[in-house]
């Protein structure tokens, strides 16, 4: 996703001495602060310009403009970061302090001070980025044929179908072949990042990542533990019930008591396990119908799959999407180029230009994805109206949970609504259901934390460069009890065949999107008069589409933006000020109690 100030870091620096009066203190702030949000959205537009290019155009030239325009953004940044501390020890009205904080913890990238190095470091992120996107692995048998070359899309879908342990192998290998060239630039990448963060006062790039929760760095960092506590015996009893499930399917190749090999789980990194949802399926616990084959028999185009998505936001009362959208976004993978298929929404001048950017496949996946992007372009116009530097989310946290909260309702009963179902499946399916979901939500939960913890200690030091890959493997294991499928050394650089890590996107977000949405879940159904009283509907069965009333609730948030503390925001939707990983387990509690019946008796952990 690109968003306002989409480099996002934070500073901690000494403010000078002022022997100004107050009132004239003041006013420099106020001046200071319209002159910072007209430059930064006015460079923060033209970097999303260039970026969008970039990304549909990938060439030598559209990655040097990309770069250039992310330069002056990142530079304009750091400079009014450092410009903000500078008023530290004056007392502003508490709008004014905000934005002065927003802007010393407004980066993700911090360019050195140094002009050459300032170009450097942007110019690596533009090639790393690039690099993920033009990625192809060329396999011998493939050679003489038309297409002798697999990208990302196609090794994706291989991963998904694929049942033989050898072409999965394969597809696993190759993949991760892309990504050793990277290791060169990103160690480079590192030590510039962390010059740029350590001049804005920072100790590290990863510690100016943490700052910017409305808590202490380490605050946030306990907060993470916390939740993963509340979780992590839903994910232990899951990945003891999948692991004995794929040994019956693959014997020894899984280990009955151990980590389950990466490349067996239905995605290259193992990160969803959905696509193996009818190897582990139980026997009559089939939910009753299958999405994908819905969608395809129904003769579903990509735009009809955006159409369904735009209808849930306007159920609840939120204005259709403006018609630039349709004409402007990317929604098919162009045959005659490269592209970063990866799905990411935008929103190019913080007004009405929302698009979003993937290549649709007509599968369940993809319509789940497709809520999730418009997620974020009905928040960002959501916040439109607030100032420059409160139009983004309340966390980004926050930003990734929205339209995975709507997805949450694209129950059976909203399937029958809109007239792909002509009955709900019997309750008695909803451990199918839940199961489904879990293979997509709990398997994340781990990996969605790991990623930045890796990238954390790298930031910190802690993991040197001769230990990337072996940290790498060592945190995955620690986490998600998942191992590479063959041997790996430091002449691999696995992380770099991830996109966040190659493209420089933190992806703590997404962890903490995963537990937000379930509270935003239940908090909204609650508003939706789900369950009703006296009704024994489970979570998992409530639906708030055609609710104005959550719609309303939904939307009184999305307008907050970043106005006020995350806290706030989350208060406003659910009536908490803590985030609360119980809604999870509420959520899926039917069929915790029917996997801890299932592992009775047999190993789980590794």
């Amino acid at each position: 996703m690109r968003r306002f100030l989409p480099f996002l870091v934070p500073v901690l620096f000494v403010a000078s001495s002022c022997s100004t009066t107050s009132t004239s203190a003041a006013d420099d702030a106020k001046r200071f602060l319209a002159d910072a949000e007209d430059k930064l959205n006015t460079l923060n537009v033209e970097s999303q310009r260039g970026d969008w290019v970039h990304e549909n155009f990938i060439t030598d030239d559209t990655e040097a403009l990309g770069a250039k325009g992310d330069q002056r953004l990142i530079d304009e940044q750091v400079k009014d970061a450092k410009e903000a501390a500078k008023f530290d020890k004056q007392k502003l009205a508490p709008e004014m302090a905000r934005k002065m904080e927003l802007l010393k913890n407004g980066l993700v990238l911090a360019a050195p001070a140094d002009p050459k190095e300032s170009e450097e470091v942007t110019r690596i992120a533009a090639s790393l980025d690039g690099a993920y996107g033009r990625g192809k692995y060329c396999p011998e048998r493939l050679k003489k044929t038309q297409k002798p070359c697999l990208d990302i899309e196609d090794i994706t879908r291989i991963m998904a179908t694929s049942r033989d342990p050898k072409e999965l192998l394969d597809a696993w290998t190759g993949w991760h072949s892309i990504s050793p060239p990277m290791r060169k630039d990103f160690t480079r990448f590192v030590q510039l990042a962390n010059k740029g963060a350590t001049e804005l006062g920072f100790k590290d790039t990863g510690a100016m990542w943490r700052s910017k929760y409305d808590m202490a760095p380490d605050d946030f960092a306990r907060e993470l533990d916390r939740l993963w506590d509340q979780v992590r015996p839903l994910y232990l009893s899951l990945h003891a019930y999948v692991r004995a499930k794929l040994h019956e399917k693959y014997g020894d190749v899984v280990p009955a008591n151990g980590p389950i090999p990466a490349h067996l789980l239905g995605n290259i990194w193992a990160q969803d396990w959905t696509n193996v949802y009818k190897l582990v399926a139980p026997p009559n616990a089939d939910p009753g119908y299958d999405l994908t084959q819905i969608l395809k028999s129904r003769n579903t185009q990509p735009l009809d799959m955006v159409r369904y998505g735009e209808g849930f936001f306007k159920s609840l009362g939120f204005a259709p999407l403006p018609e630039t959208f349709w004409q402007r976004s990317l929604f098919v993978k162009p045959r005659d180029r490269d592209v970063v298929c990866h799905a990411s929404a935008w929103d190019i001048d913080n007004q009405d230009d929302l698009r979003i950017k993937m290549c649709i496949e007509i599968n369940a996946e993809d319509f789940t994805t497709v809520h999730h992007e418009l997620g974020h372009n009905f928040y960002q116009r959501a916040y439109k109206s607030q100032p420059a530097l409160f139009r983004d989310s309340a966390n980004d946290g926050f930003h990734e949970a929205i339209g995975d909260t709507i997805a949450l309702s694209v129950t059976p009963e909203y399937l029958v609504k809109l007239g792909f179902l002509k009955q709900p499946p019997d309750a008695s399916k909803d451990i199918g259901l839940l199961l489904n979901k879990a293979l997509e939500k709990i398997a994340f939960l781990p990996f969605g934390l790991m990623i930045d913890q890796w990238r954390w200690k790298v930031f910190s030091g802690e993991i040197p460069p001769e230990k990337y890959n072996e940290a790498w493997w060592d945190l995955r294991l620690k986490y998600q009890g998942v191992a590479p499928p063959v041997a790996r050394s430091e002449t691999d650089f696995d992380p770099g065949a991830k996109y966040h890590v190659a493209a420089d996107v933190p992806y703590m977000r997404y962890f903490l999107a995963d537990i937000l949405q379930f509270q935003f879940h239940r908090a909204l159904a609650k508003e939706a008069g789900c369950p009703a009283p006296g009704s024994n509907t489970p979570l998992n069965r409530c639906s708030i589409y055609e609710s104005k009333a959550a719609g309303d609730k939904l939307n009184s948030m999305l307008q907050m933006g970043l106005s006020k503390p995350w806290q706030e925001a989350l208060y406003t939707i659910s009536g908490q000020r803590e985030m609360d990983a119980s809604a999870i387990r509420d959520y899926f509690k039917p069929l915790e109690d029917w996997l801890n019946e299932q592992n009775a008796g047999k190993p789980v952990g590794w």
